[in-house]
């Protein structure tokens, strides 16, 4: 008698084989695994999921006293607390994603050890359980940005067409996030210092991202404008305050260029991730 099997775990032979139909058979694994990320995230606190909303309250509040009081920086007749908290849950999510997803393989190494399972299933499960909390503290903003709306207040708040863009920059976030999340998991199975490194080089990205500042404030012809404009998240912000808010700085083109950098970004790490997804028992 003949024996059938319901799957046939096969080595990968390709550098890229995202089997993106197996991913699909295992979304309730997927599923399971960001209940795991959003629950183990504020399990024993006393405020639980309410840090959702405080910690991007907190944040702004200190960016605006900081940054706008203190240094002065002008947010492009922006109201200062809309300006901040937009950049604070667009930065949020892209480094959440980055910072989770860089440390797949050494923090389920005893999972991965003992089932089998399709392994860019953990970092796709933080990519959605971010883009779950990114909808709570959007909710957030959208309360803030209509407040600003109907009262006016002598603000000029002109929402655009661009606002529709809205899932299109979250898909180069993601991207953007899981790709150099995956190729940084990838190299800390082998050199493990890479992990203590990349909290600080998140937060030296964020000061030459416009988080803290539009890029309306950086002078055309100078050096760090550049640097700015090759910054692939510097569209995805401009983008979502010239859609919402109608100041920043739009362009189809540079958007298109974050667009193609994040693929080639996820490229590349998905083929770092099965490659290394072969032997990384042998070094973990």
């Amino acid at each position: 008698m003949q024996e059938t099997w319901d799957e046939i775990i096969k080595p990968k032979k390709k550098l890229l084989d995202v089997n993106l139909g197996e991913l699909w058979r295992y979304r309730d694994l997927i599923m399971l695994f960001v209940r795991r990320d959003i629950v183990s995230q504020y399990k024993q606190t006393i405020l639980g999921p309410l840090w959702l909303i405080i910690q991007p309250i907190l944040t702004t509040f200190m960016f605006v006293i900081v940054f706008s009081h203190l240094a002065a920086i002008d947010t492009d007749g922006i109201p200062e607390s809309l300006f901040y908290l937009s950049n604070v849950i667009c930065w949020g999510y892209f480094s959440q994603c980055l910072t989770k997803t860089s440390a797949t393989f050494i923090n389920n190494a005893n999972i991965f050890g003992k089932v089998y399972f399709p392994r860019l299933s953990v970092p796709v499960s933080v990519v959605i359980s971010n883009l779950i909390m990114f909808a709570i503290q959007f909710g957030l903003w959208l309360i803030l940005y209509f407040v600003f709306v109907y009262k006016s207040w002598g603000v000029d708040i002109r929402p655009n067409y661009a606002m529709a863009l809205l899932p299109v920059l979250l898909l180069i976030m993601a991207l953007l996030g899981l790709g150099s999340g995956i190729i940084i998991s990838a190299l800390t199975t082998k050199y493990r210092d890479l992990q203590y490194l990349v909290a600080f080089g998140v937060q030296l990205l964020m000061y030459g991202s416009p988080v803290i500042f539009p890029l309306r404030a950086i002078p055309t012809g100078s050096t760090f404008y550049w640097v700015l404009m090759v910054n692939p998240l510097t569209p995805i912000m401009e983008t979502f305050r010239y859609g919402f808010i109608g100041a920043g700085i739009f362009s189809p083109w540079h958007l298109l260029y974050s667009f193609v950098f994040a693929l080639v970004v996820f490229v590349v790490g998905a083929i770092l991730f099965n490659r290394v997804e072969r032997t990384f028992m042998d070094t973990v």
